[in-house]
């Protein structure tokens, strides 16, 4: 098998191998200097720094001792818990590549992945057994002695603390590099294999590195709400141990369980997606909860509407950071709710290190003000999608002037003042009468109407322009307000090439574990007849 470490370029501006710590040393280090301090809570109960980098220590061991070489990988199937981050920094620590997967993908897809990223190992949960033991005899390169239970008995798995054995305590003779491996996330996908991103010890790297100036220090204490094979969830849980603070670990995430373990650790830290500010700030009981110790909250993965931020802000304590960017890295925008109160409709500006334009579909750059594709540049940018080039060749953007930008598929503008708005996926652009009508746009616009909590507005079919707008709601609890009715109003605020042909309503919009609205899911009912018509 070719070496990971071999097997992409990398298109990241260079951090200096002089002054790095990898997170695998600094486990060392925090394990060191404050044994007693917590690590890790969960619902099992309370890990110390030095109990956790001693598991940790234990796992990194076992898995060299198991055979595991520089640049492995190791694949774990499993929600939120002490020892699953305790895996997954073991994994780091053996000089492997963690590869967490989602739980919820389809059973064939998981094994798709596996077999994709060569992993040698399978760390799996009870909640997901089921999911993917009908496939083990497919998984290519997982052994029977690779299958490990993570907290369940049962035939063809080994026990993890019988498979741990009398494995050793201290750190494993192994420095990571600023090139090696450090994990592998899969893009959501609907057919065939998800792109695995392959992300670098660099790209960790410049990610801890802004942790400090964000408050990741030894008195951070991180709610943890978002699963780990989430980006979204990497990007607070690394900084958070890299600064010797405290992880809550939630296996799912519920609103009221949220401020219960917010107020009980005092907790100062989260990063959480749009879904999950509005179900916590509709909790009947969210008035009750001393959140009094928060110090900063972060949103990410979808556009934090203006209403919910104005909504946070006034009632719960501390700033709201919002970040836009991919799981591949390049772009990053920062928008400091607190500092920019007129800019609430926008996901902030280019971040430290990161260099955004905006190109128009013969890939040459607009000015600010007009519509285009998103690009990026920064300190943190993926090695490439593993084993596939020709993806990673089509992210690609190259500068008048030779510098390498990533695609977002994402349609955006420009102010005059360098906020950046989101309008839609490139994909997802409603081409109505030849004329480019972009969603978010328009959902904005429902979202200031009283009667409604939720909007997403798709293309449908249509005789007379090709596309035309339709608008998804839900409604507010106890409204009764007819949709035709907030239809015209919406209407009356928008552009005659805007307008919405019709709303319809639902009880809830399909998201994706990070909050995301499946688009594609609300709109293939609308055009599957066109779709079969047209391959008749």
């Amino acid at each position: 098998m070719t070496s990971i470490s071999d097997a992409m370029p990398v298109y990241a501006p260079s951090l200096p191998e002089e002054g790095f710590v990898s997170i695998p040393q600094r486990l060392q280090e925090l394990a060191a200097r404050q044994p007693d301090h917590p690590a890790v809570h969960d619902e099992t109960g309370t890990l110390t720094w030095r109990r956790f980098v001693d598991g940790v220590n234990r796992v990194a061991n076992r898995l060299r001792a198991a055979g595991l070489q520089r640049g492995d990988t190791v694949a774990g199937l499993s929600e939120n818990s002490a020892r699953y981050l305790t895996l997954f920094m073991g994994t780091l620590t053996a000089g492997g590549c963690m590869v967490p997967l989602s739980g919820m993908a389809a059973g064939e897809t998981l094994a798709l992945m596996v077999n994709d990223c060569d992993a040698r190992f399978l760390f799996v949960s009870d909640k997901h057994r089921a999911l993917i033991e009908p496939l083990l005899d497919s998984l290519h390169n997982v052994a029977p002695d690779g299958r490990v239970a993570l907290d369940f008995q049962g035939d063809g798995w080994l026990d993890f603390e019988d498979w741990l054995g009398d494995a050793r305590a201290d750190a494993p003779d192994h420095t990571p590099s600023l090139d090696d491996p450090f994990n592998i996330i899969y893009s959501s996908g609907t057919t065939g294999v998800p792109k695995g991103i392959l992300h670098d010890h660099r790209l960790r790297a410049r990610h801890v590195e802004r942790g400090h100036a964000l408050g990741y220090d030894q008195d951070a204490v991180t709610l943890v709400s978002t699963p780990l094979y989430s980006n979204t969830t990497l990007v607070a849980v690394l900084p958070t141990l890299f600064g010797g603070g405290t992880i809550v670990s939630m296996a799912k995430f519920n609103a009221h369980r949220f401020l219960e373990l917010a107020q009980k650790y005092r907790t100062t830290h989260a990063m959480l997606v749009p879904v999950q500010y509005q179900r916590i700030l509709a909790e009947p009981d969210f008035e009750r909860f001393d959140l009094s110790s928060f110090k900063v909250k972060f949103s990410t993965s979808a556009p934090l509407r203006g209403h919910v931020i104005a909504d946070a802000m006034a009632r719960w304590p501390g700033n709201i950071i919002e970040f836009y960017g991919l799981t591949e890295g390049g772009v990053t925008t920062t928008l400091n709710c607190a500092e920019n109160p007129t800019k609430w409709d926008t996901v902030g500006k280019a971040s430290p290190g990161c260099e955004l334009r905006i190109i128009d579909e013969d890939l040459k750059e607009v000015p600010a003000g007009e519509i285009g594709e998103i690009v990026g540049r920064s300190g943190a940018m993926m090695r490439g999608y593993y084993k596939r080039d020709a993806k990673t060749s089509e992210l690609l953007w190259t500068s008048p002037d030779g510098e390498v930008f990533y695609r977002t598929g994402d349609m955006g503008r420009l102010d005059e003042d360098g906020f950046l708005s989101v309008l839609d996926r490139r994909k997802d652009m409603i081409i109505s009468g030849g004329f480019n009508i972009y969603a978010e746009d328009l959902e904005r616009v429902l979202l200031k109407h009283e009667a409604v909590a939720d909007a997403a507005v798709i293309a449908i079919p249509s005789e007379q322009w090709g596309e035309t707008p339709l608008g998804l709601v839900v409604l507010a609890e106890g409204a009764t307000g007819d949709l035709d009715t907030v239809r015209d109003w919406a209407n009356e605020r928008l552009g005659k090439g805007q307008r919405l042909a019709a709303l319809e309503r639902r009880e809830e919009l399909p998201r994706s574990t990070i909050g995301k609205i499946l688009k594609r899911e609300l709109r293939d009912p609308y055009w599957k007849d066109r779709e079969q018509a047209a391959r008749d």
